[in-house]
């Protein structure tokens, strides 16, 4: 029995995760845990981009996707960022969903989910936590084992004390790998 064929939205989500994953990958180069994110606009361009920048910057705040959505809202000349989606690597922890919940993203999709520090469904669900003024329809799942693989290798690197490197074989996925 064949698949059913990919949606168009299906192929555009994994189409903007690739340039997260982009991002990700160059946060290799500073130490930093490998997670990127885009922010795509309501005309479906890139207005938005970040990677963790804790290590470079010194910054506990610097989180990939506050650091996009921060040249988002400079691109767009405004902190309501209505219309845009936030496309992540991983799953947002409690600060990064907090600030995509006050800068009125309407749409995240992300690739790993976080099992440890997740607060889009995982741990939290703070971006449909139904008290705030906010809410955000999430699409969990996207590229998830080349998202989780990247985030996996990087920790298996950690633990042999070499920065990144490739891990063992093992099965991707939800791991806790915070931002």
């Amino acid at each position: 029995m064949a698949l059913p064929p990919r949606t168009r939205s299906e192929a555009r989500a994994e189409a903007w995760m690739r340039l997260a994953l982009a991002e990700a990958r160059a946060a290799l180069g500073t130490g930093d845990v490998p997670i990127g994110a885009v922010v795509v606009g309501p005309d479906g361009t890139v207005v938005g981009r970040g990677r963790n920048r804790r290590e470079a910057d010194g910054d506990p705040t610097a989180h990939a996707e506050i650091l996009a959505l921060r040249e988002a809202a400079r691109t767009l000349g405004s902190w309501r960022l209505d219309g845009c989606t936030l496309v992540v690597t991983l799953e947002p922890c409690a600060m990064c969903a907090g600030g995509i919940v006050l800068a009125r993203v309407p749409r995240v999709v992300l690739g790993a989910w976080d099992d440890k520090a997740g607060a889009a469904g995982s741990v939290l669900d703070v971006l449909r936590e139904r008290r705030l003024n906010h809410w955000v329809e999430v699409t969990g799942g996207v590229l998830q084992d080349e998202c989780s693989r990247l985030l996996l290798d990087f920790f298996a690197g950690h633990r042999r004390g070499g920065g990144a490197g490739p891990a063992a074989p093992g099965p991707a996925g939800s791991a806790g790998f915070g931002g």
